[in-house]
């Protein structure tokens, strides 16, 4: 029995298959994570016009028969982003916020907090409402509590010392433990990463959820540099794997360092 649907979906990932059909891979509010196979997209541009471009949202109509991959019937766009792929860095950026979403979402669990949290930034990253740099540490640390894996800044994670009686300019976190770690609880000499006391907290600042207090927060060219790379540490651990865009964004970082 083959069934219709409907639903707005962001454009995750796009793969060829065979001579002129695509397999997407998509995010929608209320299916989550699922494949699509668009029949014909390579050969006819006319049927998915500017529907199949990465990070942009299009309403969806899809039919799906058992035992194999819905497929694509119509797709009409609703929101191009498309200042997210006229600029290098945003299309980094981008793509390293949907591989992560990739990775971490199962797939055909609906998910409308995450869904939404990845409309927001790509809608600010489009918009350049807010530094790029900003809205990656915001996403990152929001996706983080949302999954429950928000790392614990308020206390050690094995004495419960709270962190303002913690010694030292910069306290460790320790990724395996998912918190902060004082040095007296470090006895083995486990690998920590360590953040000045700043940063912990507007990184805390960064992950309420509420854009007005993001764009409030004032980040140090040293603190940003230090948040990214917690977070571009932190998160890939929790996932499991480094995300590849991740080593695109880092290398455009480097260029643009040395210039």
């Amino acid at each position: 029995m083959t069934i219709s649907f409907t639903t707005p979906a962001i454009l995750l990932r796009r793969v060829d298959f065979g001579e002129d059909d695509l397999i997407l891979t998509v995010f929608s509010p209320t299916c989550g994570k699922i494949s699509l196979m668009a029949k014909s997209a390579r050969k006819s541009r006319k049927r998915f016009c500017g529907a199949l471009d990465l990070f942009s949202v299009s309403r969806m109509v899809c039919t799906n028969g058992k035992g194999r991959l819905a497929i694509l019937q119509e797709a009409t766009v609703e929101h191009p982003f498309s200042q997210i792929r006229a600029h290098f860095k945003k299309t980094a950026y981008a793509s390293y916020f949907a591989e992560i979403i990739n990775n971490w979402m199962e797939p055909d669990v609906a998910q409308p907090g995450v869904f939404e949290l990845l409309y927001q930034v790509l809608d600010r990253l489009d918009r350049s409402d807010l530094p790029d740099d900003l809205l990656s540490i915001a996403f990152q640390m929001t996706l983080m509590i949302i999954s429950g894996f928000s790392p614990n800044f308020t206390t050690c994670c094995h004495c419960h010392t709270d962190m303002e009686h913690l010694h030292g300019c910069r306290i460790g976190i320790s990724f395996a433990k998912g918190g902060l770690l004082c040095s007296a609880c470090n006895s083995t000499g486990s690998p920590v990463f360590y953040l000045s006391r700043g940063t912990i907290k507007q990184l805390q600042w960064m992950g309420c959820g509420n854009w007005n207090k993001v764009a409030r927060v004032r980040f140090s060219a040293q603190s940003i540099q230090e948040s990214l790379g917690f977070l571009e540490a932190f998160v890939p651990y929790h996932l499991g794997k480094e995300p590849k865009s991740l080593s695109v964004l880092r290398q455009y970082r480097n260029e643009q360092a040395v210039r």
